[in-house]
């Protein structure tokens, strides 16, 4: 595949030469342009070397004669035309911010208008700058454009204080814009919500309640969902994995949280995958002060927490809507039923407690059922693999139910 590496003017320019040389070893051919601040911090001979090709430093930079002019003013065209991804890392606040509003006034800006292919923004920047008002608003715009991301890491920086703002290590890029080579691109233009891990219910200030989930199902779902081009909301309780780039993140802890996560992000989403396991009861009068444990029993009254893949079924319109099932027994029937009471068109089903699959595990197996009566049997096989399954079985649905004249 080719790429341009437009490399913006900061001290993580730096890590901008790893990240060609990470490119490469993946079979990428790689064309870096830089600004003028970045050279600034790092000259153009590194990264020619490291590409074995001319580094484009500016819209006219080289030109001796009127032809050669004429020339470099319109190879930002040309470079738009041929290739396939554009990366910019790091991708400063004032790229971001140009980007956002059209503003193009060097090579690196004048192609990101130019350009109609996949755009890899990899920022990096002060905390203060990442978190102000004017970057985050410029951010939104960028990702409602469909822009992939990967976020800045939280870490030591070196204006010598820690916090989000860190580029994101070069491999991780890199494992991101690999997913523009692969051929299948069929969720492009959806929108989907993947929730994922468990919820934890607080007893006191210091405990909780709640389940055995990883969260590895919904965000191997997610990482499949948005490597085949889709836009993806994750919707995740407390969970120890890394998001998976490209993909948007709402962090919750409780049920209720987890339900007004969804509700909100409803609208704008075109299928919504219901991953997670959410804890069935909560304390709904939660102490303040931690409980003294003593020889007596403690009684506790439990309430039972919303019924998110309910609420969405009444509210889906058109939308699919995918629920899981992890059962002990009655797989199958369980599954049905759960299909018809919460109005899902798809339901995958889990039998709980198989020794090396489902909860924790990287392996999973499932039976998947659709409302157009169809069931598939997947796994056992690593969860990256049952994601891409569900995934194929969606879209086959969707087409199966538009061919009987049904709405999904």
């Amino acid at each position: 595949m080719r790429v341009v590496l437009g490399v913006g003017g900061g001290i993580a320019a730096y890590k901008a030469a790893e990240l060609v040389r990470a490119l490469e070893k993946r079979g990428h051919q790689v064309q870096v342009v830089m600004t003028a601040a970045a050279q600034q911090f790092v000259q153009p001979l590194t990264f020619a070397a490291l590409s074995g090709q001319k580094v484009i430093t500016g819209l006219f930079a080289g030109a001796t004669s009127s032809e050669d002019t004429l020339s470099s003013a319109v190879e930002h065209i040309g470079v738009a035309q041929d290739y396939d991804v554009l990366v910019v890392a790091p991708a400063t606040a004032d790229l971001l911010a140009k980007f956002a509003n059209g503003i193009a006034d060097d090579f690196l800006t004048t192609l990101y208008l130019a350009f109609t292919g996949p755009v890899v923004l990899a920022p990096a920047m002060n905390s203060n700058m990442w978190n102000h008002a004017a970057t985050q608003r410029n951010l939104s715009v960028l990702r409602e454009r469909g822009h992939s991301f990967a976020d800045p890491e939280d870490g030591w920086l070196a204006c010598g204080t820690t916090g989000p703002g860190r580029l994101a290590e070069p491999d991780r890029i890199a494992e991101l814009v690999g997913r523009f080579a692969q051929t299948k691109h069929d969720l492009e233009g959806e929108h989907i919500l993947i929730t994922a891990g468990p919820t934890q219910e607080p007893l006191d200030p210091v405990r909780y309640i709640t389940n055995r989930s990883s969260g590895k199902m919904g965000y191997a779902l997610a990482n499949a969902a948005v490597a085949r081009g889709a836009l993806v909301t994750l919707v995740s309780g407390p969970v120890s994995l890394p998001v998976p780039l490209g993909v948007t993140a709402i962090h919750v802890r409780t049920a209720v949280e987890m339900r007004d996560a969804v509700m909100s992000c409803l609208e704008d989403s075109s299928i919504i995958i219901k991953a997670a396991a959410v804890a069935d009861y909560y304390l709904s009068a939660v102490p303040h002060r931690k409980m003294k444990k003593t020889a007596a029993r403690l009684p506790l009254e439990l309430d039972p927490t919303p019924d998110i893949l309910a609420e969405v079924g009444q509210k889906k319109g058109g939308r699919m809507l995918i629920g899981f099932a992890a059962e002990t027994d009655h797989l199958i029937d369980e599954a049905r039923r759960k299909m018809v009471t919460k109005n899902c068109d798809m339901v995958v089903a889990n039998l709980v407690g198989q020794e090396g699959t489902g909860f924790e595990a990287d392996l999973n197996e499932v039976t998947i059922l659709t409302r157009a009566g169809e069931t598939i049997h997947a796994g056992p096989a690593e969860k990256s693999e049952i994601a891409e399954r569900i995934l194929d079985q969606i879209l086959r649905l969707r087409l199966t139910l538009r061919a009987i004249g049904e709405t999904a």
